[in-house]
């Protein structure tokens, strides 16, 4: 998330609670036993579901999520172009500069699947080992995404609990008005903390961890394809065009060409044609 979206975010929350207070009832929003049965329930639940070694992850890949944004596709394409470069000469100073640029990297992945072109691995292997890493990351990920999304089911259920807690409490001293007065705000305030929590803390969670992942993935599937292309190309112009298009038409060093510019390209191959020898010209197509 980039600054604009703090603030987005920070408007639109400001409005939402402000709205609680327009009547100019304030005091009846806050009731802290509700809101120590709504958190305290789903922490605990969240807490028997799970182990700490999970919450502690989840924890650290929440922090990362708003933190540390993913590569950008232009990033890793301008990566792998330089790679390729590097791994084309035969001498032992461009394979340490290969092996110097993958650690030079921040990303994991594409540090081991360049770390893995150095090594002597067979297409099918490599490609094995780059898939089943990213499977295993997205295995990984969806747990994750997944201790938020029961959060969410549990603060609503125990928002509940807390307004059945009111109402027995309000049953219970149904003969004196201060018990019921004090009883209407728990059994109230109890459901709206539940949703609010829900809706506001672990739902967007869940689902940010979830649009990480799936840039995330895309990375990866971008840098796996990059490596096996770099791995069975050899042209440099034809390897620069097959990465660049995993990239979108604005983003792409190479433009793509007017229809004018094709037509004159297709004539001056007609007319280089006609004056090479048949001989040359058989070669060519069967080249």
């Amino acid at each position: 998330m980039n600054k604009h979206s703090w603030i987005a975010v920070a408007l639109f929350a400001g409005i939402f609670f402000a709205s609680f207070f327009a009547g100019g009832h304030a005091a009846l929003f806050v009731n802290a036993v509700a809101l120590v049965i709504v958190t305290c329930g789903t922490m605990g639940a969240v807490f028997l579901c799970y182990p700490t070694a999970d919450l502690r992850a989840a924890l650290h890949v929440v922090r990362n999520v708003y933190r540390r944004p993913p590569p950008t596709s232009a990033a890793i394409i301008s990566t792998l172009l330089e790679v390729a470069v590097c791994s084309r000469g035969n001498g032992a100073d461009n394979i340490a500069a290969l092996e110097s640029m993958s650690e030079q990297s921040t990303v994991s992945f594409l540090k081991r699947a360049l770390g893995l072109l150095i090594d002597p691995f067979k297409d099918e292997e490599l490609s094995e080992i780059l898939h089943t890493e990213m499977f295993h990351f997205k295995q990984r990920r969806m747990q994750i995404e997944r201790i938020f999304r029961q959060g969410a089911l549990f603060a609503p259920a125990f928002g509940v609990a807390g307004s059945v807690i009111g109402l027995i409490n309000m049953l219970a001293g149904i003969t004196n008005p201060d018990v019921i007065l004090q009883s209407i705000p728990l059994a109230l305030t109890s459901p709206l903390y539940g949703i609010v929590l829900a809706n506001a803390v672990f739902l967007p969670l869940a689902e940010s961890i979830h649009v990480k992942t799936q840039k995330e993935l895309l990375a990866q599937t971008l840098i796996t394809d990059g490596v096996m292309i770099i791995r069975c190309e050899s042209n440099p112009r034809r390897l620069a065009l097959k990465l660049e298009s995993f990239l979108t038409p604005s983003a792409r060093t190479h433009e793509n060409r007017s229809l004018a510019d094709i037509g004159e390209h297709l004539r001056q191959r007609r007319a280089e044609t006609s004056q090479v020898p048949p001989t040359l010209v058989a070669k060519r197509a069967a080249a």
